[in-house]
Formats: C-alpha cells, sequence, structure tokens
C-alpha cells in the first residue's frame, strides 16, 4: 500500500522537509532561514523557533494543495533522548518531554524534529514518529571499555544514514539487514564508522563528541596526555580546547579550511580561489588530506576486526564520498577485506520516508520510547 508521509529534518538555519504520496516526492525541499528570520531568536533556546517553523512547514503543504487529511503520517528527525536501540518510535509524551528538557545532550536543533512532527500530526490526526537518532546505543559491552570507568565509550554517530544504507545494499545483495555482518563509515563534517553485526551497531565511534578518525572540523582521538597538559597549560580556555576538539580541529586546523572540495581544487591545481582560507602549502593540503583518509581506513580496518574478519561489504556514505579522491583512496587501503560500495550524499529524508512506511505497513515494529 502507498502512504503519504511528510518528512521533517530540521537544522540549525534550515529545514529539509518533504513530502510523498508513496515513493514519489510531491515535493523536496530544503528551507533555510534568513538573519533577519533567526535575529529575534539569537541568544535563546531554540524551541522558541518552534511556531516560526511549524508554520512554514504547514505553509508549504497549502502551497502544494495538500489537505492535512490525506497525510498518514509525518516523521522527524529523532534528537538527542536517552539511548536507545535502532528503529522507529511513536512520538509519545515521555519523549516530547525530554526532547523539550534537553535532559540528554542538550537541545540541539534536531530535537525540534519530533517535536513538529508531533503538533503537526495532532492536527493532521495521524501517528508521528522518529527514527534511528543519532543516540541510537547497539553497543556491545567489551565496546563500552575506555580504560577509564567514569568515562566510558558512548554511541553517539550517523544512525540513520548508516542502517539505511546497509539495508540498501543487503537488500540488494537478497539478503536481510539482520542476516549480514558490515561496516559503514557516514563521512562529513564528522565522520562514524560502525560495525553492523546481524542488524545491530556492535561498535561505532562517537563523532559528535570527536572520538575516533580526524575529519574536516573534528580532531578525532588525540595524545591524552598533550591533551591534558594543554588543558593546564593556561593557554586556553574550556571553550578554546572544545572548539580544537569539534569546530577547529582536523583540516580546519592544518589547512585553514573544512571545505574538502575547495581543498581538492587547490591540491589539484595549486591555485586558491578568491576568499580561500587557505594558508598552507598544496604539499601540506595534500598530506593532511591523506592523513584523514589514512586514519578512516584505520577504524575500517577495526571494525572488521571487531567482525572477526567475517565482513559481507565495506560502504562508504555522507557528503565527504562526494570527492573524486578520498573513496578510491580509502580503498587501496580496505578493498582487500570485502566488497566496496560508495553512495556519495546523505538521503535522510528518504530514509526517514522508508522508516515510517515501515512503520504503517507493520505497526508491531514500531518501538515505545520510556
Amino acid at each position: 500500500m502507498n502512504y503519504n508521509i511528510l518528512v521533517i529534518n530540521p537544522g540549525s538555519t534550515s529545514d529539509d522537509i518533504g513530502y510523498y504520496r508513496g515513493q514519489e516526492p510531491v515535493f523536496e525541499v530544503t528551507v533555510r532561514y534568513s538573519m533577519t528570520d533567526l535575529e529575534p531568536y539569537e541568544g535563546k533556546n531554540v524551541l522558541e523557533q518552534l511556531p516560526l517553523r511549524k508554520k512554514l512547514i504547514l505553509d508549504y503543504l497549502i502551497d502544494h494543495n495538500i489537505p492535512l487529511e490525506e497525510i498518514n503520517a509525518v516523521i522527524g528527525r529523532g534528537g538527542f533522548i536517552k539511548s536507545v536501540s535502532g528503529g522507529v518510535y511513536e512520538v509519545n509524551e515521555q519523549m516530547l518531554a525530554d526532547l523539550s528538557s534537553g535532559r540528554y545532550g542538550g537541545i540541539h536543533p534536531s530535537n525540534l524534529g519530533g517535536i513538529l512532527a508531533h503538533e503537526i500530526a495532532q492536527i493532521a490526526h495521524c501517528p508521528s514518529f522518529i527514527a534511528n537518532p543519532v543516540v541510537i546505543d547497539e553497543m556491545q559491552p567489551l565496546a563500552r571499555y575506555s580504560g577509564m570507568p567514569e568515562n566510558p565509550r558512548i554511541s553517539i554517530f550517523h544512525a540513520l544514514s548508516q542502517k539505511r544504507v546497509a539495508r540498501m545494499i543487503a537488500h540488494k545483495l537478497g539478503k536481510k539487514y539482520t542476516e549480514i555482518n558490515c561496516i559503514v563509515c557516514h563521512g562529513g563534517g564528522g565522520i562514524t564508522v560502525g560495525a553492523h553485526c546481524k542488524g545491530r551497531v556492535i561498535d561505532v565511534n562517537n563523532g559528535y563528541e570527536g572520538d575516533g578518525p580526524m575529519t574536516p572540523q573534528r580532531s578525532g582521538g588525540v595524545p591524552s596526555s598533550g591533551l591534558v597538559q594543554m588543558c593546564f597549560s593556561g593557554k586556553y580556555t574550556e571553550r578554546d580546547i572544545k572548539l580544537k576538539l569539534r569546530g577547529k580541529g582536523g583540516l580546519v586546523a592544518y589547512t585553514g579550511t573544512s571545505d574538502v572540495k575547495d581543498l581538492e581544487e587547490f591540491i589539484r591545481t595549486g591555485v586558491k580561489r578568491p576568499g580561500s582560507m587557505i594558508f598552507c602549502t598544496r604539499e601540506q593540503a595534500e598530506e593532511a588530506r591523506d592523513a584523514m583518509v589514512y586514519q578512516i581506513a584505520k577504524y575500517i580496518g577495526a571494525m572488521a576486526v571487531v567482525l572477526k574478519g567475517q565482513v559481507d561489504f565495506i560502504a562508504l556514505t555522507g557528503g565527504l564520498m562526494n570527492s573524486k579522491v578520498i573513496p578510491q583512496k580509502i580503498g587501496e587501503y580496505v578493498s582487500w577485506l570485502a566488497p566496496l560500495y560508495v553512495f556519495p550524499g546523505s538521503e535522510e529524508k528518504i530514509a526517514l520516508r522508508e522508516a515510517a512506511q515501515r512503520a504503517l505497513e507493520d505497526p508491531s515494529c514500531v518501538k515505545r520510547y520510556v
């Protein structure tokens, strides 16, 4: 059966929304808010933007002549709630309370996804869902050990993207996601590499907080003693250190830019475009890029060990894989481990639509948030 599904994926300055009749999109749009739109909310809780964003979504439905009563489900991007296993969750009062309070990781713009889905679904008299939020935790006990009982490894990763790609490739191979072992790397501003074992991500780096390989914007794992010395040197504030870990670490720290497209054009031609922030030489830029590739490949290799070498395939996805060079170079390190698939970009709206479709087709698969 074909269902009519509204998808909402909020960001800090935009909303990625789509409406689908069956698999056919009626519209897919990224709505970007101007500085003027957001100026009244500067320095305030992001929840105060709910009326603005809700009105805009409803206006899009009106503009496309979509009656609310035809909507079968609304699904939003899952935000920071307590750790849960993978799957589709119906939005309930406990989830709304946790998304609104920010008690688990603060109030991130993605928290608006579940709240907006619920509010619009109430008007449309249909169910509201979230699916595979970043806080999915399916890690096996051994993966939680960090060496410090007070500071265990935790699971925050690109769960929506990783699981969608893993399901898609498994389907192409004529298998179910719950029947295969694979390694999926999502590369963007943050990078996460997950070991998927029979439908569960049993080990993964916390890309949100900088664990794992270095990325265009994040430092990745760094020598701990050196980091401690920096923290107590008196040269840096707590904010400085946090920015070095996430925001101003990784490629941007070595080259001046986190724009991989810009960096690779400089590597290829030796010419910096007008306004480029690159401060290094062409050779230094290439080495920094290759160092990031090297670290990604090492993490993929580590996850192959986690799966004891039983790997059906390796998948590379996310915006970073739009590069002409990075997937190829990663492949030079890891393609001997298992067949390598590359899916550039991130189709999160499609992943959410498919999750809502599964929930409507088989209500028994919908999980309860408690």
